[in-house]
């Protein structure tokens, strides 16, 4: 991810109780990237798993309205991208952590072995 793109997110994950699209707004981004970046993520995140949301894409205005269209694309794949990393790394902590788990009885239970040998 750029370093653009990582300072956006930065800042709109920051922004506390305002509106990443008020955010968007307030930084200079034309109302129509914007309303196309909000639609794009929430179905980019719904579409990653998600259940939360729903998938919503203006499709006359995506096919009219370039900057729309682009903020589509770009809220669409970088949400899709966070949730997909977020969903990764929750699945590889259990993961670790049940197999953790499992090497920590293993390894009680082979000491006990070898102390009841004594």
């Amino acid at each position: 991810m750029s370093r653009y793109w990582l300072g956006l997110w930065i800042t709109l994950l920051l922004g506390g109780c305002q509106s990443a699209h008020q955010q968007m707004l307030e930084q200079g981004y034309p109302p129509a990237y914007a309303d196309g970046f909000q639609d794009g993520c929430g179905s980019g995140r719904q579409a990653a798993g998600l259940m939360v949301g729903n998938f919503h894409k203006n499709v006359p205005r995506y096919l009219k309205e370039r900057q729309y269209e682009t903020g589509w694309d770009d809220g669409f794949r970088q949400c899709q991208a966070m949730q997909s990393n977020q969903d990764q790394r929750q699945y590889r902590e259990r993961y670790w952590n049940e197999r953790d788990r499992d090497w920590e009885h293993e390894k009680d239970r082979d000491a006990a072995r070898a102390y009841r040998r004594n």
